[in-house]
């Protein structure tokens, strides 16, 4: 069988198109889990877990996730393998994805983002007024970045920057990553974030401001770091 090889600004990978449809309990039980049924939300039910087959700077064997599109059959290789009835029927595909389609990898004990990414948190405003379990208020447009050399910095972003990676975890549990794109080099034409905002990186630092992936998670930022390193 022949070794596949990435063109420039492509990567080869291989994709389980059914590897988000189990759920794995913390005593080894796995469960079917169906995605697709009465749900359109693409970043929910599409693979985004794939395999490096070959690709410019990242390494062989690599776990990568990739745009949720990204395992249409567009970027398909066809007839790479023989196709006999268990080629057909098997759940792993091979797909040639553009090199910006890749967002993070897994360097063996935790994903990081791939060259041209950065990983973030929402910032949210905690309601201070007498009604209870009223959720805390987005700020829009703005990522507290957990990478990189902004990491620890609140950021102004481009509207609708925030890309969340839906994807199924080390431990068989779905997990998500919020991404924004930006280059740690000058002259990146597609450069989300325009601008580091002192007053709420305070704000969060001091407890006052909270960060998560939605309104129901956001917690303060030293709470979110003693779990963390209770994990």
């Amino acid at each position: 069988m022949p070794e596949l090889k990435a063109i420039e600004n492509r990567v080869i990978v291989k994709i389980d198109t059914q590897s988000k449809n189990s759920h794995k309990f913390s005593d080894g039980t796995i469960i079917r889990l169906e995605r697709g049924w009465n749900n359109l939300i693409k970043t929910e039910t599409e693979p985004v877990n794939a395999v490096v087959i070959d690709g410019s700077y990242i390494p062989k064997d690599s776990l990568i996730l990739i745009h949720h599109n990204a395992s249409h059959d567009t970027y398909r290789i066809f007839n790479y393998k023989n196709t006999s009835g268990e080629d057909i029927a098997n759940s792993v595909k091979y797909y040639s994805i553009p090199e910006e389609q890749c967002y993070a990898w897994h360097d063996g004990v935790e994903w990081k983002p791939m060259k041209n990414f950065a990983f973030g948190l929402r910032v949210f405003i905690p309601y201070e007024g007498k009604l209870q379990w009223v959720a805390p208020k987005l700020i829009k447009d703005v990522l507290y970045i957990t990478s990189g050399y902004l990491k620890r910095k609140a950021c102004h972003t481009l509207r609708a920057s925030d890309y969340t990676i839906i994807f199924q975890g080390i431990n068989g549990q779905e997990e998500r990553i919020v991404r924004c794109r930006h280059s740690e080099q000058s002259g990146y034409d597609r450069e989300e974030i325009v601008g580091v905002n002192k007053f709420i990186t305070e704000m969060i630092n001091e407890g006052k401001y909270l960060i998560g992936l939605t309104p129901s998670d956001a917690k303060p930022i030293k709470l979110l770091e003693d779990a963390r390193r209770d994990d």
